[in-house]
């Protein structure tokens, strides 16, 4: 099965107390957490931090939207706690959309 690979990118408040935070919640992440996202079709999620910008790379099957995963999310109560847990550390990006998180990154290079 054809996998795509998606890259996207999110500030942090620049706090390294909150980032600190943000991390150690990051080695432990609710079980509902890990199921919402395998159940979209997510089979690798990855997330680096340099300084306070967050880029996480993610794999999934062909099957995999924004949308269907956004719809779902939206009905998972345990979902929405950690997402406003979250945004106690987050901020949009200057150039993100109203109420976007994180932002979709372009390829502009590839081996």
């Amino acid at each position: 099965m054809t996998t795509q690979k998606i890259c996207l990118a999110l500030d942090l408040k620049d706090d390294p107390a909150l980032i600190s935070e943000y991390t150690t919640l990051h080695k432990n992440v609710w079980p509902e957490i890990i199921e919402s996202i395998k159940s979209s079709g997510i089979s690798v999620l990855d997330i680096y931090c340099t300084g306070n910008r967050l880029f996480m790379i993610i794999e999934a099957d062909a099957y995999f939207s924004f949308e269907k995963k956004s719809k779902s999310d939206a009905e998972n109560p345990k979902v929405q706690e950690w997402e406003t847990l979250m945004w106690k550390f987050q901020q949009a990006l200057p150039w993100a959309k109203e109420g976007e998180k994180w932002v979709l990154m372009e390829r502009i290079f590839e081996l």
